[in-house]
């Protein structure tokens, strides 16, 4: 399994499990997902490049991840339960 590295900013940690009830360890989970789908974030990549990503975490639960990579390093901006339409995107690609 390869190491990923992570870099947080403190406040979306807590935004993220305090808002949509993900945790840091469950959001960093979904990216050792094999199934793991990402996208470039057009919408969202004004001021750097974003990447959107589904995938399978620890919980068993599909999640939705907003991130961006900063010095080799995975920065989560969002993580929350995907939707129904994202899930569908996800379950399409299996």
């Amino acid at each position: 399994m390869k190491l990923i590295s992570f870099d947080w900013d403190g406040w979306n940690i807590n935004k993220n499990e305090d808002k949509h009830g993900v945790s840091k360890l469950e959001a960093e989970s979904a990216f050792y997902d094999k199934k793991l789908i990402i996208f470039s974030d057009v919408k969202h990549s004004q001021i750097e490049k974003r990447y959107v990503a589904y995938g399978l975490s620890l919980e068993n639960r599909i999640l939705m991840i907003g991130f961006t990579l900063r010095s080799a390093k995975i920065r989560i901006i969002t993580s929350r339960a995907a939707s129904k339409k994202e899930r569908e995107i996800y379950e399409k690609n299996l």
